[in-house]
């Protein structure tokens, strides 16, 4: 057998005259169905906090504030862990780190079925679920995609974007059957259990590297050696954070990026099932639909990937916020006991938006600042999850002071509209430089 290059076609002498075979499918697609794969298990968390609001409020008598309370602590560590969890994957590799992060979430989340007290609450949901879930943020999907492609980049970050809607889709209708069915332990059992069900897969099958399997990144030229170790992985993620705070770019992105988590995670994800449930609708209804955000969401992520890689990423963004704004400002009027067309319209048009600014955001983190672009884009993250917790948390307070979130979904519309500016004057520069090239 002859074979003049990784990529070239594979020919045996005594089939000369037959269509050549081609070699298979490279390894950096497997890696990434995977990452898929896992970010779905672990997916089942961000499906709870909406549907334990009402049945903690009601056997607890705990404000709708106070567990407004434990989100916020889970969403920001959610965010604020991801730089750190970054730093960590290039110190201790990406499969140790996330094998123990699904490890963090099952206890976490099992650890809820005998609580009493709210502080048992911010601990195990707040703290425990959040450091887990921080560690498999999106931070791990930029760290696999710069890793092992050099081509498709942002179709991969869509896909793997994706993964987190594919895995709301699988468990919210689950969950919120077990909730009204049964219980809220149950379900938190079901979290616990779809977490660690993906360990195995992850240790068995999810490689650090392509330099670890003999294989080039996919479309690259060059093999690419693995990097050493990179030690203290803390002081990395705070060294590349000092230096992207002095940068124009950072801050206009980390703002936008907060206010995309306020409008989606914080507000959204965390209030629709209340408030719908508020004007009468059943809870397994309202579950029902934002799992159809999770299907349109995949679609809408998936086709952003693919427009990251063909369009100016400033003016993708721009669109996305802006369209977010206008259709959160009709939300409250919308909401009603039953399922009517403009409700159906307006699910439809904010799941493909949900989260399609990821890719366009990511790509402009990878633009500025090059192979500290994980860690940035975990900074970043950390802002959206920031804002993801404020909004978590205020509105339950404001649930809880005037009776409805009317004014949690105006004032987040108009904020979308400050995001799509800040996108728009995000300057282009791309960087080749090292550390602190911007």
């Amino acid at each position: 057998m002859t074979q003049t290059s990784e990529s070239a076609v594979v020919v045996e002498p005594s089939t000369r005259g037959r269509k050549p075979r081609r070699t298979r499918v490279h390894r950096a697609w497997f890696v990434a169905a995977v990452t898929f794969v896992t970010i779905i298990g672990a997916a089942a968390f961000r499906s709870v906090p909406g549907l334990f609001i009402d049945p903690l409020h009601d056997e607890f008598g705990w404000s709708r504030g106070t567990i407004g309370a434990a989100v916020s602590v889970n969403l920001a560590l959610y965010g604020l862990t991801a730089p750190f969890a970054a730093a960590l994957m290039d110190r201790y590799g990406i499969r140790r780190v996330v094998a123990v992060a699904l490890t963090v979430i099952a206890l976490g989340s099992g650890l809820t079925v005998w609580m009493t007290a709210a502080w048992q609450l911010m601990l195990c949901w707040g703290l425990l679920v959040g450091l887990g879930s921080g560690s498999m943020a999106l931070a791990f999907a930029a760290t696999v995609t710069n890793r092992w492609f050099t081509e498709r980049r942002g179709l991969v970050t869509g896909v793997l974007t994706a993964a987190a809607a594919s895995g709301q889709l699988i468990f919210l209708p689950v969950l919120s059957w077990i909730v009204a069915t049964h219980d809220w332990r149950p379900a938190a059992v079901t979290v616990a259990l779809a977490a660690l069900a993906v360990v195995p897969f992850v240790w068995l099958l999810l490689h650090d590297h392509p330099a670890d399997v003999g294989q080039k990144p996919y479309g690259a030229e060059e093999f690419v050696p693995k990097p050493a170790p990179v030690p203290g992985a803390a002081r990395r993620a705070l060294t590349v954070l000092s230096s992207a705070v002095r940068t124009g770019p950072f801050w206009l992105l980390a703002g936008s990026f907060a206010i995309c988590g306020a409008s989606t995670n914080g507000l959204v994800q965390t209030h629709f099932v209340p408030a719908s449930h508020d004007h009468g609708m059943p809870i397994t209804t309202a579950a029902s639909l934002l799992a159809v955000i999770g299907v349109f969401d995949v679609v809408g992520t998936i086709a952003s990937g693919w427009f990251t890689d063909r369009y100016d990423s400033r003016r993708l963004l721009a669109v996305y916020y802006a369209l977010r704004g206008v259709s959160l400002l009709f939300l409250p009027m919308l909401l009603a006991p039953g399922v009517h067309p403009p409700m159906v319209f307006f699910i439809v048009f904010y799941g493909l938006d949900w989260v399609a600014t990821v890719p366009p955001t990511l790509a402009l983190c990878r633009e500025h600042y090059g192979d500290d672009s994980p860690i940035v884009f975990g900074w970043v993250l950390a802002s959206h999850q920031v804002g993801a917790a404020v909004v978590a948390f205020a509105g339950g307070v404001a649930r809880d002071a005037f009776g409805s979130y009317d004014v949690v979904w105006y004032a987040s519309g108009a904020l979308c509209a400050a995001a799509a500016l800040m996108a728009l004057v995000i300057r282009r520069r791309p960087v080749t430089a090292g550390p602190g090239r911007v």
